[in-house]
């Protein structure tokens, strides 16, 4: 984690009412008012590249992003050039979203620290860039649907976002520690959880509210945790929370509530939908018709995974040496990763081509030879204890198409 000298960031934070003028947010409302839901298991048709063209450009996205939904805009980028830089860049970073972006000005942006502390706050983002220590950190934000296409091969594509492998992307984030605010507010003995509350407006059963969800008090006070302003050295753009999001490294991206307003210490999680309902994982057993949604594991720390970036899927490849890449990811750096060209019969050990930095993914490749024919290839991921991804996507199933972290398989001709 990097110090940023104070005079870089304030000059870095006049610039975030610059990011996407309210007149530029009120174009890209009308631009996304048709609901609309589209997946491929590849790079976007010709078709989807003209018909998400002028959105795409609105929001400074890469005209190759796949868009899943309009609105609330949910794109992921292609796999190719995703892989291509380690730090992912601002129009490849995908982008997940349960409600339009507010339209608020940073010089009105106010964050809310209450509940179990000794002096509730009330901070701006002057307050917080002169009254705390300005760092820099580098973390991979991943949704916890990553890879849902997979394990929901048949699903509706309005019911959920089918992500492929490209709800992922890295970043280097800045921002002040969340740790340092809340000792400023002063942690009553006997919290337990910090809740986080945004100021987007979801509608849903009748009501309107913010995405929220909440950390355990322990996660809280890690360095890592920031109230975050920046991403990639320019100020956080709109889209992606700015001016102020929450960002916990290692835990799902629901966790790193955007648009953040309201900061609260509690003895018990968030009630929240995004807590309390949605965000839960469910035995194999259990469908939508059968579950009790006060049971289910909530959501929170990463689980080993990773996923072949290329070639890509139903590639025709010549004959002979062949490059397979893509990325793994833990809670803890990732071990090491293997490949299988015979679907998962043998196995080769891949390179890691970074140092395994925390809470960060890993890029890895593997130069293979293949003869002519179909081939099934195969990537697993290994932590640090010794253990793999679970090889089938029955064994990790969930009505809801989460966290689906099993081997991942990819069919290519060879001629």
């Amino acid at each position: 984690m990097t110090q940023i000298n104070r005079r870089e960031f304030l000059r870095g934070l006049a610039w975030l009412t610059a990011a996407l003028p309210l007149r530029e947010l009120g174009r890209v409302r009308a631009l996304s008012s048709r609901k609309k839901h589209v997946w491929s298991d590849g790079p976007a048709r010709e078709t989807d590249l003209g018909e998400w063209a002028e959105l795409l450009r609105a929001l400074g996205k890469h005209e190759g992003m796949t868009v899943y939904q309009e609105s609330p805009f949910n794109a992921g980028p292609p796999l190719a050039p995703l892989r291509a830089a380690f730090e992912t860049p601002n129009e490849l970073f995908f982008a997940r979203n349960h409600a339009p972006v507010p339209e608020i000005a940073a010089a009105e942006w106010c964050l809310k620290v209450d509940g179990l502390v000794a002096r509730p706050l009330r901070l701006s983002l002057a307050d917080l860039s002169r009254d705390f220590p300005t760092v820099e950190l580098a973390a991979t934000l991943q949704c916890a649907g990553n890879r849902r296409r997979e394990m929901l091969p048949d699903a509706d594509p309005g019911s959920a976002v089918l992500w492929g492998s490209d709800a992922i992307s890295h970043g280097r984030w800045t921002g002040v520690r969340l740790r340092d605010v809340l000792r400023a507010a002063g942690v009553q003995e006997s919290a337990r959880f910090v809740a986080a509350l945004g100021r987007d407006e979801i509608q849903k059963g009748g009501r309107v509210f913010g995405m929220g969800g909440s950390i355990p008090l322990a996660k809280a006070l890690g360095e890592e945790v920031l109230l975050a302003t920046g991403l990639n050295g320019a100020p956080l753009p709109p889209l992606h929370g700015g001016p102020l999001r929450l960002l916990v490294p290692g835990y799902i991206g629901a966790r790193s509530i955007k648009w953040l307003g309201q900061i609260t210490l509690q003895e018990e999680p968030s009630e929240n939908h995004y807590q309390q309902r949605a965000y839960k994982v469910f035995p194999p057993e259990i469908t939508s018709e059968t579950v009790d949604w006060a049971q289910g594991e909530m959501l929170g720390p990463f689980r080993l995974n990773s996923a072949i970036c290329t070639p890509a899927p139903g590639a025709q490849l010549s004959a002979g040496r062949q490059r397979i890449a893509g990325y793994a990811i833990d809670y803890e750096p990732v071990a090491a990763v293997e490949v299988s060209v015979d679907g998962g019969r043998r196995w080769q050990e891949a390179t890691l081509l970074d140092e395994g930095q925390r809470w960060s993914w890993s890029f890895w490749e593997r130069e293979v030879r293949l003869p002519a024919g179909r081939h099934e290839l195969v990537v697993r991921a290994w932590d640090q204890a010794g253990n793999t991804q679970p090889a089938t996507v029955a064994e990790i199933w969930n009505f809801k198409g989460y966290f689906n972290n099993s081997w991942q398989r990819r069919l290519v001709e060879v001629v």
